[in-house]
């Protein structure tokens, strides 16, 4: 009899790991640039929406004082602090990423982006990048079209170079492989460990959003992929560096 109980909470726990692995995967694909969630909306509604993130960003690092909630006793913290500005960051940070796949104007994203990192910085999604971008919906175009078969180690990454001193073109970009996340890689690059010239110099900051579905791949698919993205991105008349 006891082995059979054994058996079944074992099944039971392998269920409900299995469930909450779904569940997580799901929480990770409805955050993703790559699921714009906010498609449906028309841009006066993505302009409100992110209105909506800002005021409930400012409210919480600016606001008069402490919001307390009706049901609870003087002194009780809700704990909601903390979730609410990760809302309001992922919020703002898909009403932007749709407004800037439709092409929205570069000065209006530009102040979009300043104003939701001067108050959500802490929670900004990694994929939103720190400043305007030429060409990003563009560049996810470009990275949608690689898809890797297996599974590995292996991550794909996209760093945006800064040019402004010697090209008519501001912006490029680097296309690497590692065995280390994105922002690991970068910070790397940055300190001068195994570090490519062009990104130790010129580097600005990683482009995580168009790459996010070529990560954990095969080291070999990653190889394929790292020079076919790199000679897409050259065909489509960006500056790229790395890709080998």
């Amino acid at each position: 009899m006891l082995p059979r109980i054994v058996a079944v909470r074992h099944r039971l726990k392998d269920s409900m790991r299995s469930r909450l692995a779904k569940a997580r995967k799901g929480a990770r694909a409805a955050s993703s640039p790559l699921a714009r969630p906010h498609a449906s909306l028309s841009d006066a509604a993505l302009r409100a929406e992110l209105n909506r993130a800002l005021s409930m960003a400012t409210e919480r690092v600016q606001g008069p004082g402490p919001r307390v909630n009706p049901g609870l006793s003087p002194g009780t913290s809700p704990g909601t602090s903390s979730r609410g500005r990760a809302a309001a960051g992922v919020a703002g940070a898909h009403a932007i990423h749709e407004l800037w796949m439709r092409g929205e104007m570069s000065l209006n994203i530009e102040r979009a982006l300043a104003a939701l990192w001067a108050v959500a910085a802490d929670a900004i999604p990694e994929w939103l990048p720190m400043r305007y971008v030429e060409r990003l919906p563009e560049i996810y175009e470009i990275a949608q079209r690689f898809r890797a078969n297996a599974k590995g180690r292996t991550n794909i990454y996209l760093v945006l170079l800064d040019y402004t001193d010697s090209r008519s073109e501001p912006q490029g970009l680097y296309v690497g492989m590692s065995k280390y996340s994105p922002m690991q890689r970068f910070d790397q690059h940055k300190a001068g460990i195994r570090a490519a010239g062009s990104v130790l110099k010129r580097g600005l900051e990683v482009l995580t959003g168009p790459t996010l579905h070529l990560q954990f791949i095969q080291r070999s698919e990653a190889a394929r992929i790292e020079v076919q993205m790199a000679e897409a991105l050259t065909a489509a008349g960006f500056f790229v560096q790395g890709g080998h």
